[in-house]
Parts: structure tokens; sequence; C-alpha cells
């Protein structure tokens, strides 16, 4: 992918945040890089883990990540 394209995830996102500060109309806001790796994180860790079958090992190497990381993110989504 070149640097001026986007990919369809980059897309969805760009445009859920057009929309949210749109519908903010001008109120204050703060914590939106937390809100919006949580918001995508799980739904990505859900759809890993079914491509995986529930393997961690595998699920944590499709996402480049460690075991045990996979382990916390899980925990703290309350997914498995």
């Amino acid at each position: 992918m070149t640097k001026d394209r986007k990919g369809p995830v980059a897309t969805c996102v760009k445009s859920a945040l057009e929309r949210y500060f749109h519908d903010l109309n001008g109120e204050k806001v703060s914590g939106i890089y937390e809100m919006v790796i949580h918001e995508v994180e799980r739904p990505m860790l859900e759809i890993v883990m079914r491509h995986a079958k529930s393997n961690q090992c595998k699920a944590a190497e499709i996402l480049g990540i460690n075991r045990n990381t996979l382990r916390k993110k899980l925990k703290r989504h309350k997914i498995g």
C-alpha cells in the first residue's frame, strides 16, 4: 500500500471519527486515543480468535504480539 492510499480499516475509522466529532457539535472531548483503541481492539480480537479457532498461540502469531500480551487483552475485554 502506498503512502497516500489508506486501507479499508483506516477509511472506516476516519469516517467514524469524522461523524463522532460532527455529532459533538463543538462539545469538549478528551481521551479519543484510548476510546478508539478500545473500540477497535475488541472486535479485532474476537475475529482473530474465531479465525484461530480459539488457539491463543496462533492468534498471537496472527496479531504479531506475545501470547501473554494477547491473554491480558482478552482478559481486559472479557473475551474467551
